[in-house]
């Protein structure tokens, strides 16, 4: 009867983390989804402004300090790009990566 319900529990354990499993990866593929979809809208949208293009070494030095570096070149463009677009939800790190890939 133990070995039973020991291989009972084993199962509805091994269940419980498969659907975990599924529902964790898929919140992660639209996190990666939304992010890459502002991530090109912001390059092709300010490919060739010259506020944002000013800001591309502020962005890189954002993106490498994980955002502990916020140069001034890259706050005028984060600004500069929300008074633009003011519909486009993207974060700081969103919007630094997006400079890069201009």
């Amino acid at each position: 009867f133990r070995l039973m319900s020991a291989a009972v529990l084993l199962i509805a354990a091994t269940g419980a983390h498969a659907s975990s499993f599924v529902v964790t990866t898929d919140t992660i593929v639209r996190a990666l989804d939304a992010s890459s979809n502002a991530t090109s809208k912001i390059s092709s949208s300010f490919h060739d402004d010259k506020i944002v293009l000013a800001a591309r070494d502020d962005a890189a030095s954002f993106v490498a300090s994980k955002g502990e570096i916020r140069g001034a070149h890259l706050e005028g463009a984060f600004q500069h790009i929300r008074e633009v677009s003011p519909s486009l939800n993207a974060s700081d790190a969103q919007l630094a990566q997006a400079i890069l890939a201009i």
